[in-house]
């Protein structure tokens, strides 16, 4: 596995990596030359800079991952990753004190014109009268969005003495209102705030979402603030407000293109403070983006779920200690169900019973449609993009929960409706080990390995010792056998283990024999 870091992250990251992969750097990667070379690596580390376009995943003909090393994602073409299974994966929470901490210190130095008064005092001036500021207390903030960085931001101003007015269309009223924070409408925020700072993703809907018409409405003398994304507030019109007055004063730390001209329209305005992007740069900040997705990386690459991908439901980690353990068991228990129908599989039901039941169990649902289609798609088949390749396939995927179960505290059981032949598989945990508890209507104890044949056979002396003989010629060993009765008279079915693969002959061979009604080979990932 080989990966690519085209922005320069934190020596820890790359050590982490190291450790497993083939690492090649290079920092300040040109557009052209990331197209050239992306086809060799599995795996693609970028920052702010380097722009992840269609184009590039179009070339990237062995991506599995791309991770930003950071919060957001607008520099990554996620759709197009998506359509090709790529997982996306980003840092929420590695750089969030650094970006909260860096808004309330623009704030500050806004409202004290810290800039311009330490600028004219090297320069031998000394305007106190000239550089009075505004004081922090009694004010009202508007935060517009309260994800991570907004909830910090306001925090802090209710540290301060502000009242803290947030708006956000996925606010959760309770936690805001817990917090010491009212809950307003984007108009709420707009017309009651003496200072107004946007904590909102770069979208269709938000780009210029402040904007001259907007600012018209606001308090006279209002302050702003943008350490989010360049273009959620209109940079002309925020301009034109400063000058005229409409706004007080700005700070703004993020651009709609960056690095900015020296003719830029923020350039130069008595009142506007502006920083270099520096919201993330601190030294925690950028250790800890970058070892956030490297460790991502390494699980995405030894085929484990990745709890920040942003083209996959998010999971908390709360509920990622209780699902984690259920992920490799669940695979198996695809593979097998896969394995054992006959023709083409129209439903995939998933039904949980136990306490496993109380939590969000949809991975473990898409972990065992991984295992069920990797055996049998000349694709990369991931947590990304297997929902969308069964419904591709017209399977349909369901899930049944019910707390009630009679032999253990958690049972996964999947049924797979084929064309020709269901079959219905069960799986549960000792401890952290998974095991295959039943088979249809067959109790069995099976520790799911490398490779298990399964052979339901006539219950009649000489049967098991005669498939025995023949794995010995052909040099397979058997390291477990199972073998139990059926419930068809006379029947039993055997469950080899397997140290090494069956050459299609042998199960051609196993398959003829006399009393033998079937032999199903089973690979899984190890």
């Amino acid at each position: 596995m080989k990966v690519l870091i085209a922005d320069g992250v934190s020596q820890m990251a790359v050590d982490i990596l190291k450790n497993e992969f083939e690492c090649v750097i290079k920092d300040k990667l040109p557009a052209e030359e990331l197209l050239e070379i992306i086809p060799d690596f599995d795996a693609l580390i970028v920052r702010s800079a380097s722009k992840v376009t269609a184009e590039v995943i179009a070339a990237a003909k062995n991506l599995k991952i791309i991770g930003r090393a950071g919060v957001g994602v607008d520099n990554i073409d996620v759709p197009a990753a998506t359509a090709r299974g790529i997982i996306v994966i980003n840092s929420p929470g590695g750089n969030t004190n650094a970006a909260t901490e860096h808004t309330f210190a623009m704030m500050m130095a806004m409202s004290r014109n810290i800039p311009i008064a330490n600028e004219t005092l090297q320069k031998g001036e000394w305007n106190r009268k000239k550089y009075t500021g505004v004081e922090l207390k009694g004010k009202t903030l508007g935060v517009v969005g309260m994800g991570r960085i907004g909830s910090g931001v306001a925090k802090r101003a209710l540290a301060f003495g502000m009242k803290v007015i947030g708006y956000d269309p996925y606010i959760n009223e309770e936690r805001a209102k817990d917090m010491g924070v009212i809950v307003g409408t984007f108009d709420d925020v707009v017309e009651k705030a003496d200072f107004i700072t946007v904590h909102m993703p770069l979208t269709d809907t938000t780009r210029g979402m402040i904007n001259k018409s907007v600012i018209a409405r606001m308090k006279k003398g209002v302050r702003l603030v943008n350490c989010a994304r360049g273009g959620i507030i209109d940079e002309n019109d925020l301009r034109e407000a400063v000058l005229s007055g409409q706004v007080a004063s700005a700070a703004v730390d993020v651009f709609t293109s960056e690095p900015i001209p020296a003719d830029h329209p923020l350039l130069g305005v008595p009142g506007i403070v502006v920083t270099p992007h520096l919201g993330a740069s601190t030294v925690e900040a950028q250790v800890g983006v970058a070892v956030d997705v490297a460790e991502g990386i390494k699980s995405a690459l030894n085929g484990e779920p990745v709890m920040t991908a942003v083209n996959m439901a998010p999971v908390s980690q709360q509920v990622m200690n209780v699902i984690a353990p259920y992920f490799d068991l669940a695979e198996r228990l695809g593979t097998t169900v896969q394995a054992l129908a006959e023709g083409p599989i129209k439903r995939l039901e998933v039904t949980y019973n136990g306490e496993i039941t109380e939590v969000n169990t949809k991975m473990i649902t898409t972990a065992v449609v991984k295992g069920l289609l990797t055996p049998v798609m000349d694709t990369n088949v991931n947590y990304v993009n297997a929902p969308s390749l069964a419904k591709e396939r017209n399977i349909k995927v369901s899930e049944i929960k019910d707390k009630d179960t009679e032999h253990f505290a958690n049972l996964i059981t999947v049924t797979a409706v084929a064309a020709k032949k269901s079959v219905s598989v069960q799986g549960t945990l000792y401890g952290e080990v998974g095991r295959i508890v039943k088979i249809d209507d067959n109790r069995v104890d099976l520790d799911p390995h490398a490779t298990i044949l399964i052979c339901p056979h006539i219950n009649r002396p000489g049967v098991i010792g005669q498939v025995g003989s023949i794995m010995g010629a052909a040099g397979v060993n058997i390291s477990g056998m199972q073998v139990g009765q059926t419930s068809v008279e006379n029947t039993s079915l055997m469950i080899l283990t397997l140290d090494n693969d069956v050459p299609s002959n042998v199960i051609k061979l196993i398959t003829s024999m006399d009393g033998i009604f079937d032999a199903k080979l089973i690979h899984f990932n190890k």
